[in-house]
């Protein structure tokens, strides 16, 4: 895998409570640079970096991160607001209180209903629901996997990076066991080095979110 390639895999993030728009400037001056997929950052920073990046990469933001316990009708505000603003991807905390009670049926209209306020108001948004695998046990991954599938949604995202562990590789072959080939997989959480992202790349992940792209990308080299 070349440094071209292995980037177009990596989306840099900063939701750091303390970041300022200085601190996006440079997170999207390195997304130039590298060339990585997309700058996420936090919701009061999109419009200043789809200013910086322009056309040449995604924006992302996060809706009710890292909890996921908002309202429905909250979220549902949001990832439309954050869509009109220019938002081009969605990475949407899940409400992982209802996985854990066994309330699919409420998980699900949730999801859905989020989903589809994003795309009515811009087709071309990408919506991923963080399920955060840590909290949760095999068939709970699985069962969630399959309700971010049905909602409609492009992506399952393992987890936060908040939340009490990392992605595992075990995390990416629970979820592409429900939904290999009909939506995507994108990890996140302790994905700091050249190895780590290899390995979860070669077990079926399409996107990597991490803060230490850089690193990732340079330690190709070594």
């Amino acid at each position: 895998m070349d440094k071209k390639t292995l980037a177009g895999y990596l989306d840099l993030a900063n939701h750091h409570q303390e970041a300022s728009a200085g601190d996006i400037r440079i997170l999207c001056q390195k997304v130039r640079t590298y060339g990585f997929h997309a700058a996420f950052v936090n919701a009061c920073y999109i419009t200043l970096a789809k200013g910086e990046l322009g056309q040449g990469a995604s924006v992302g933001t996060v809706v009710s991160f890292p909890l996921g316990q908002d309202t429905k009708e909250s979220k549902i505000a949001a990832a439309t607001l954050y869509a009109k603003l220019g938002a081009d991807e969605l990475d949407v905390s899940a409400n992982v209180g209802y996985f854990k009670a066994g309330e699919w049926e409420k998980a699900q209209d949730e999801m859905c209903a989020i989903v589809q306020a994003a795309k009515t108001q811009k087709a071309g948004v990408i919506v991923k629901f963080i399920i955060e695998t840590g909290h949760l046990n095999d068939e709970e991954i699985k069962r969630a996997s399959q309700a971010v599938l049905t909602s409609g949604a492009d992506y399952v995202k393992t987890c936060s990076g908040m939340g009490p562990r990392g992605a595992t590789l075990k995390d990416v072959e629970l979820v592409k066991s429900v939904v290999g080939g009909k939506i995507r997989i994108k990890v996140a959480g302790g994905v700091e080095n050249y190895e780590q992202a290899k390995a979860f790349i070669e077990a079926g992940a399409d996107r990597i979110g991490t803060s230490h792209a850089v690193e990732i990308v340079e330690g190709l080299e070594l």
